[in-house]
C-alpha cells in the first residue's frame, strides 16, 4: 500500500462505542474515504455492558439493535454477522427508532480507544 496511488473507497474498521475511533472517522471523512464498522457487536461481548444494556431497556430494543443503531446515527455503515434467521431480522429492525443525544453520549464516553490519533501518522493507502 505505500506504493499505492489510488484512494481507498472504503476504511473497514472495527467501530463500536468501546472502539470509538473519532480521529480515523474524522481523518476518513475529510478525504472522502467511508468507514465500514467490522464487528460492531465487539464478536458479542459489548452485549452484556451496563450502558448498552440500560439504554436497550429503556427504549425497548436489545443490546444488538442498540450498537447497530450507534453507528448508523454516526454515518457509518455497518455489517453484523450470524447464521440465525431471526437475529438476522431482528438486526435488520433498527430504522424505526433513534437513540436520544444522551444515549449517544454515553455510549460515546465508553471508548478505550481514546479516539485512535495513532493511525492517523501517516497516510494509510
Amino acid at each position: 500500500m505505500a506504493a499505492g496511488t489510488i484512494r481507498p473507497a472504503v476504511n473497514q474498521a472495527q467501530f463500536t462505542p468501546l472502539q470509538y475511533r473519532r480521529a480515523l472517522l474524522e481523518a476518513g471523512r475529510r478525504r472522502g474515504i467511508a468507514l465500514e464498522a467490522y464487528s460492531p457487536l465487539g464478536t458479542g461481548q459489548h452485549l452484556s455492558h451496563e450502558v448498552v444494556n440500560r439504554i436497550a431497556r429503556r427504549t425497548g430494543r436489545t443490546p444488538e439493535q442498540v450498537l447497530l443503531r450507534w453507528c448508523l446515527q454516526h454515518d457509518v455503515p455497518v455489517i453484523s454477522k450470524s447464521t440465525h434467521r431471526e437475529r438476522i431480522a431482528e438486526n435488520a429492525q433498527i430504522f424505526d427508532f433513534a437513540l436520544s443525544e444522551e444515549d449517544i453520549a454515553a455510549l460515546d464516553a465508553l471508548d478505550q480507544t481514546n479516539g485512535t490519533h495513532r493511525a492517523l501518522e501517516s497516510n494509510w493507502w
